[in-house]
C-alpha cells in the first residue's frame, strides 16, 4: 500500500491479503503481457529475445501459482 496508515479500514482487506492478491494479480498480467513481447520477437526472427521473454513469463506464471498457493491458505485460515 502506498499509505503507512492503511490496514484494512478503507478497503476490508487487510495490507497482507491486499498485498497478495496484488502480487498474483501482477505476476499474472506480466505473463499475459510477456507473451505480446514474444510474438513481437517472433515475428522478427530474435530468438534471443523471445527466449528471454519466455522464461520471465515461466517466472511469472511460478509466481503467480506460489501466491495462488499461499493467499488459499490462508483465506481457508492455513
Amino acid at each position: 500500500m502506498t499509505s503507512g496508515a492503511e490496514t484494512g479500514g478503507v478497503t476490508g482487506t487487510q495490507d497482507k491479503d491486499y498485498n497478495l492478491i496484488w502480487y498474483v494479480e501482477s505476476c499474472l498480467s506480466n505473463a499475459l503481457r510477456l507473451e505480446t513481447y514474444i510474438q513481437d520477437a517472433e515475428r522478427t526472427k530474435d530468438t534471443e529475445v523471445a527466449e528471454l521473454f519466455r522464461k520471465a513469463q515461466a517466472d511469472s506464471r511460478k509466481g503467480a501459482e506460489l501466491g495462488k498457493q499461499l493467499l488459499r491458505a490462508r483465506l481457508n485460515g492455513g
